[in-house]
């Protein structure tokens, strides 16, 4: 006999499976579970360390080695240049005491007087005499000249003169030209006192040659003409000092 509608209804009802009978509790997975899970299937190992290899030490210890190096080559460089800087300064110190004791010492002596009070020599109290070791020369050769001072005075002092080939002048002339002179080259100087009883000889060489006014060599310089020619000594500077001239010839 059929049921009436509203049982099949409810009976459909209750054969559908709801949603909380379909999936029971314990079908679920929670949280903690997957967690352990997953701990358990990785079974618990612990990471190994990484082993690093001997070049890789080695390597690292010369690193180490350039760099600690390094560092103490700075360090010495910075202490030498400190000690260079401070020695310098102290050396400087010094040298400034140094100068300043020389200027005292300087001021305190007192400066030589700037000349002599011997008087110069004059043709009053000097006599100059002029020999030739031949009164002819041959053309290009050489004359050899002896100059002669002599003290004429009375003062016990004396008098000064300058004896150099530049100041005590042999002058070689034709006529009014004057053809070579002892002072063209500068000489050394050579100081004379010439007092009572004082001679002073020198020996001068003319190579027939004429002078110019600079200073040459003998090589250098022409040959004078054939001819006759006097020689004087003469004082620079002072022309009434002179001795009496000698002819000469040159041929």
């Amino acid at each position: 006999m059929p049921k009436p509608p509203h049982q099949r209804t409810s009976s459909n009802r209750s054969s559908n499976t709801s949603p909380s009978s379909r999936t029971s509790p314990s079908s679920r997975t929670s949280p903690s579970s997957r967690t352990s899970t997953s701990c358990a299937s990785s079974g618990g190992v612990r990471p190994r360390k990484r082993t690093m290899s001997k070049r890789k030490r080695a390597m690292y210890r010369r690193r180490r080695l350039v760099f600690f190096g390094g560092l103490l080559v700075f360090l010495i460089v910075c202490v030498l240049c400190v000690y260079s800087l401070i020695r310098g300064a102290v050396a400087a110190h010094e040298w400034i005491g140094v100068a300043d004791r020389m200027a005292v010492s300087r001021s305190a002596v007192p400066a030589p007087p700037k000349k002599s009070k011997v008087k110069d020599c004059t043709a009053k109290n000097l006599q100059m005499t002029l020999t030739p070791a031949a009164d002819v020369v041959p053309l290009g050769g050489s004359l050899e000249f002896t100059a002669t001072m002599t003290y004429v005075g009375t003062d016990p002092a004396g008098c000064f003169v300058d004896g150099a080939d530049d100041a005590r002048v042999l002058v070689i002339r034709s006529g009014a030209d004057t053809v070579w002179r002892s002072d063209a080259c500068e000489a050394a100087y050579r100081p004379l006192l010439m007092m009572e009883g004082v001679t002073d000889e020198r020996k001068i060489v003319w190579d027939t040659v004429r002078s110019g006014d600079e200073c040459k060599a003998s090589a250098e310089l022409p040959h004078v003409d054939r001819g006759t020619y006097t020689a004087q000594l003469v004082i620079d500077g002072d022309t009434h000092v002179e001795s009496e001239p000698v002819t000469i010839t040159v041929g």
